[in-house]
């Protein structure tokens, strides 16, 4: 059994990268109406919105076959970043629709998704008060990713909106699923934005997004 589990594992790490795109399944569009995610009004139509498939790195060295939702016209650009991180072997906690969104409409209490698509405004920073900037977020259209939020935080002033991030504040001491360099240049080939490198007090480690807000 343990000889079999050691080649079930070198196998998975030699598998290719593989990515696949599709529209939103009715099961899946359920699951964003019930849990609130997509709503009429939201400034992207649930058909403009792909389901997708990724391989990835998880943190146990492990390949792992991921689902995310985000507009179609992020998915050459996501689909290429992904592969970039697969072959850093950079690991991603989760990348799942269940993990993100929830099931049975209840929302998700997964503190650690990688997740794009969420029709929301955008979320003001740590410094200020209020949930709501009363703007669209980048989010809201499926053109922004954030990856890891726990070892991402958004921070500002000293202060993390999660309480599970806090230790994350210090970005000294890299620890897996932290950001990196080649992390940034990825998206940068592509031609997202990050968060972390936003002028001010104010980052948003985990963001990226095709405009850079």
């Amino acid at each position: 059994m343990v000889k079999a589990a050691v080649i079930t594992a070198v196998i998975a790490a030699l598998s290719p990268f593989h990515s696949s795109s599709k529209p939103l399944p009715s099961s899946v569009k359920t699951t964003l109406k019930k849990g609130g995610y997509w709503h009429k009004g939201c400034p992207v139509g649930l058909s403009d919105l792909r389901v997708i498939g990724v391989t990835y790195r998880g943190f146990y060295k492990h390949n792992h076959t991921g689902q995310i939702i985000a507009n179609r016209k992020a998915v050459g650009p996501l689909t290429t970043v992904f592969h970039k991180l697969y072959n850093l072997h950079f690991p991603m906690r989760y990348i799942s629709i269940a993990k993100t969104y929830g099931s049975g409409g209840k929302r998700s209490t997964e503190p650690d998704p990688t997740g794009s698509f969420e029709c929301r405004d955008a979320v003001p920073s740590p410094c200020s008060g209020g949930t709501s900037t009363g703007n669209w977020s980048n989010h809201a259209y499926g053109m922004a990713i954030d990856i890891n939020p726990v070892e991402n935080p958004y921070v500002g002033c000293g202060q993390s909106r999660d309480p599970q991030a806090q230790s994350y504040r210090d970005r000294s001491r890299h620890r897996p699923g932290m950001v990196t360099a080649r992390v940034i240049a990825a998206f940068r080939s592509v031609g997202w934005g990050w968060g972390g490198s936003w002028s001010g007090n104010t980052k948003d480690y985990m963001h990226f997004s095709w405009n850079g807000h």
